[in-house]
């Protein structure tokens, strides 16, 4: 080990066999390279965004609200069933369908909104991503459509009835799921080039009776033309002069930037045309209607397809066009399929759609294949597979231009002025924020916009597919159209201004280590960006320069007795452990990359003594802050915990374990062999540094290991290391059978504090949470959730090579069963892999409880926002295949993989 590395074995991260796939993605480092020109870029939901949000009081779900959706024109996006557009989200295709029951066409899916749902916002509908490639050249999508009339009102009465303390009411409560009585609807994307794509839909009835079924695939532009800033108006028509095969369908959209693109259908469907626009005659009454709006706004299609209406544009042209498939009755188990081709060049020589579906099926299996370990179960490849899948169709088109969304459109009604108070507006203070850009988001309908440190984690599992796409997400965060000029990083659209926990440079680490340790571009540029970052965070979040943080909410929600975005008890500020575990890591990732840069330049010797010193002085604080100020360890409990001190300096500490007391574990990285010989400036600083002050050799750990000096630095004595991994294993405590517990099981008696006036509580909640704070769509007092579970598990590895070698522990705590560090971090990733795995009857431990039972079923992970702390089963949103794929980073690199 005389290099330091101790990741795994070198080939797991050298460069793979080029197979097809690969070798698009290594033609493909550019975002905006050819064959990432068109993907599964269209939103699940645009409604009730932010970004389509131009109200006074900032309440975005009533501004725009689903039922409107189907009448109203969308300003920043699209969204869509299955949709692909191009890169800039002007040329939209997606799927439509009708039941010949429902009251309206289905375009796109349902789910409550935040006040709606019983437990915040929640989508009330099935459908699983099924496969993905990076470069998006095969891709499969599975909705999961009733033969019944769809419960709109009932799903959203069901759920005013219940309370946090209910389960959610959900579509399969509504019986109309029952004997199978619904069509499996599958998308298939599969590029013939990167301008040249096959797009089948297969529907096949899995009721036991015929049913009728209305395919309807939908091209439509997104609307640039109504706002008065661009008058261009695109097109699309009905080819009639082409040579085509007997009864295809050749639609022409015409367009100033992506010229002329082609949409061929199979079939003879019926063409239904009409406009982009909003119906204002059907929103706002006969007389809101403007001058010279369109006769065909774009409710035209489900006007005539679900009502019967006479109500296409004659002349045959429009910027929306539906192809219209009527299928009277699908027999039991029968399938039905149509295929269309979009061309947006012309091909010198034209592969048959069957080839083409064909091929890139096997490319994508063939790539996967390499992808992934050999040995690698079937379930887990399926397992990974599916995560992979999810990532890839959950990359989303965002557009937000914050000074133009506050000032508003010229060609549309001024916004109100309290959209733009300096106090009170929301993003006010981001108006440089201009993005248009294809970013991972967590879920692609509950969270259908980027939170940075989501983001962050995404980027993990997705570097073992995609490493230039990885790179890409978080450079984007830090560039100048997205990082405010003071330093801080945009939390989420909804408050830019919140503050996300720092870990941009760990991801960055874990990023550069998985793509093979080579990219020290990336590397520097992330640095570079980290410098600005690691101020603010200084500046803004220490108030008395005492090196111990006060963050606020920090991504986990309600895990605390109070809102800690809020005013606090008594007024005073909250000394946190998270926030100071969290500057304690990003220190030390930095003086990790800061050290890996220096090897070849030595001006980067100087930036790792920095983050150096900035380590240690943390490191002390953690365990005795001082006279003036109350340790955040708490000596009895042995444990970290928040310490809340009031306006007149009593302090008193947060007597809860939870994730916050957990997270200093984080602060911990093995300094290299070679820094002895190669960095003289950090040895030198170093060696004198701790002669001087003594009292920070804590926080440098040496481990003799076959020879070679193993240096450790950490944020904890050994004491406070083996107290940590003491309640970390405990089963009575943050050890579940699937994971690690965001709140202590030793809570589920409740907990109650009184401070001044107010008594403040909590309780162990290991599912749905019962408190309405943020929302209540997000439960940090019990679940576990992947993002920390990554984090401490990668702790406790780099634990178990360095300072805990020798260290053999109870797994679980009070059992006779020691294993090494190493050893308890692969053995929770494998409990984190098991939510996943299918049981003795088929059933994965994750499936939500609401899931129906049964092959169709039980073949579908669902990768969910958080998971129940004593069962696993998934809670939250049920499609969060942003940080949930971590698990295929478990499974890819079972031992871990970066190097330290």
């Amino acid at each position: 080990m005389p290099d330091g590395r101790t990741g795994p074995p070198q080939e797991l991260w050298q460069a793979r066999d080029v197979n097809a796939e690969q070798q698009r993605i290594d033609e493909s480092d550019d975002p905006r390279a050819p064959w990432r020109q068109w993907g599964p870029y269209v939103s699940a939901r645009q409604w009730g965004t932010v970004r389509e949000d131009y109200s006074a009081d900032g309440n975005a779900w009533d501004h725009f609200p689903f039922a409107h959706a189907h009448q109203r024109a969308y300003r920043w996006g699209e969204d869509g069933l299955a949709g692909l557009c191009d890169i800039d989200g002007f040329l939209n295709l997606g799927l439509a369908l009708w039941n010949g029951r429902d009251d309206r066409l289905k375009e796109r899916l349902f789910g409550l909104t935040n006040p709606q749902g019983n437990h915040g916002e929640d989508a009330k509908e099935y459908w699983w991503a099924l496969d993905g490639t990076p470069t998006h050249s095969y891709a499969q999508w599975l909705y999961r459509y009733p033969q019944a009339a769809f419960p709109y009102q009932e799903l959203i009465d069901g759920n005013a009835a219940r309370g946090y303390d209910d389960d959610e009411f959900e579509l399969s409560d509504a019986g109309v799921l029952q004997e199978d009585r619904f069509f499996d609807v599958v998308v298939t994307h599969a590029k013939a080039s990167p301008t040249d794509i096959v797009m089948e839909v297969t529907a096949t009835n899995h009721g036991p009776d015929p049913a009728p079924l209305h395919l309807v695939p939908q091209l439509w532009f997104r609307n640039t033309w109504s706002w008065g800033l661009d008058d261009r108006r695109p097109e699309i028509v009905l080819d009639s002069q082409g040579e085509y095969a007997e009864g295809q369908v050749t639609l022409l959209a015409r367009h100033h930037e992506l010229g002329q693109v082609r949409l061929s259908a199979e079939g003879g469907p019926r063409v239904l045309f009409c406009d982009n626009e909003t119906n204002h005659a059907a929103l706002y009454g006969e007389d809101a209607v403007p001058a010279g709006h369109t006769a065909y706004p774009k409710d035209v299609v489900e006007r005539a397809i679900v009502h019967g209406e006479d109500a296409g544009n004659p002349e045959q042209t429009g910027t929306k066009a539906a192809l219209w498939w009527q299928f009277d009755q699908v027999g039991p188990g029968q399938s039905v399929t149509v295929r269309l081709r979009l061309t947006a060049q012309p091909e010198q020589e034209v592969q048959p759609n069957d080839e083409v579906l064909a091929t890139r099926r096997d490319e994508a299996d063939e790539f996967y294949a390499g992808v992934l370990p050999e040995g690698t179960s079937d379930d887990d490849r399926h397992i990974a597979r599916r995560a992979f899948a999810g990532l890839q169709w959950g990359k989303q088109l965002y557009l937000y231009d914050v000074p133009r969304w506050l000032a508003g459109d010229p060609g549309q009604p001024p916004p109100p002025p309290q959209r733009a108070d300096r106090h009170t507006g929301r993003n006010v203070h981001w108006q440089h924020v201009n993005l248009a850009e294809v970013i991972s988001m967590p879920d692609e309908w509950e969270y259908p916009w980027f939170a940075t440190w989501d983001l962050a984690f995404h980027t993990v599992p997705l570097a073992h597919v995609d490493p230039a796409f990885a790179k890409f997400q978080l450079l984007l965060m830090c560039r100048e159209w997205a990082m405010h000029p003071n330093g801080q990083l945009p939390a989420y659209e909804w408050n830019f201004s919140d503050v996300n926990p720092p870990v941009h440079p760990w991801a960055a680490w874990q990023v550069y280590s998985i793509d093979g340790n080579q990219d020290r571009d990336f590397l520097q540029r992330i640095v570079l960006k980290m410098l600005l970052n690691f101020p603010w965070w200084v500046n803004r979040k220490d108030a008395d320069g005492s090196n111990v943080f006060e963050g606020g909410f920090l991504g986990m929600d309600n895990v605390g007795l109070f809102d800690r975005s809020d005013e606090l008890p008594g007024g005073g500020r909250l000394e946190q452990a998270d926030a100071t575990a969290w500057m304690g890591m990003f220190c030390l990732r930095m003086l990790r990359m800061a050290v890996e840069l220096a090897r070849e330049d030595p001006a980067w010797d100087e930036v790792a003594t920095k983050f150096l010193v900035h380590f240690l002085a943390i490191a002390e604080t953690m365990e005795d802050i001082g006279a003036d100020h109350t340790s955040l360890w708490d000596p009895e409990m042995r444990f970290f915990q928040d310490v809340l001190v009031e306006s007149d300096g009593t302090a008193h500490r947060m007597p809860v374990r939870s994730m916050v007391g957990l997270l200093p574990l984080t602060g911990v990285s093995i300094l290299p062999n070679w820094v002895a010989q190669e960095l003289p400036d950090l040895t030198d600083f170093l060696r004198g540094w701790t002669e001087r002050r003594p009292e920070l050799q804590d926080a440098l750990l040496h481990t003799n290991f076959h020879g070679y000096s193993v240096r450790t630095l950490s944020m904890l004595s050994q004491e406070q290391l083996g107290s940590l991994v003491g309640y970390l294993l405990d089963e009575g405590e943050f050890l579940a059978p699937h994971g690690i517990r965001s709140l202590s099981a030793a809570h589920r008696e409740g907990l109650t504090v009184r401070i001044g006036n107010d008594e403040l509580g909590l309780r162990y909640e290991p599912a749905e949470s019962r408190s309405g704070m943020f929302g209540g769509n997000s439960n940090w007092r019990g679940p576990i959730w992947f993002p920390v579970n990554a984090m401490l598990t990668d702790a406790v590895r780099i634990y178990g090579r360095g300072a805990g070698i020798d260290m053999r522990v109870e797994f679980p705590t009070g059992s006779d069963n020691r294993l090494s560090l190493t050893d308890v971090a692969t053995e929770i990733e494998q409990r984190l892999v098991s939510l996943f795995r299918p049981g003795p009857d088929g059933r994965r431990p994750s499936t939500p409880i609401h899931h129906p039972s049964g092959p169709l079923w039980d073949v579908h992970p669902t990768f969910s926002e958080y998971f129940n702390g004593d069962n696993g089963t998934g809670l939250g949103a049920s499609h969060q295949t942003g940080w949930t794929a971590m698990v295929a980073h478990y499974i890819c690199a079972p031992d871990g993989i970066t190097n330290r």
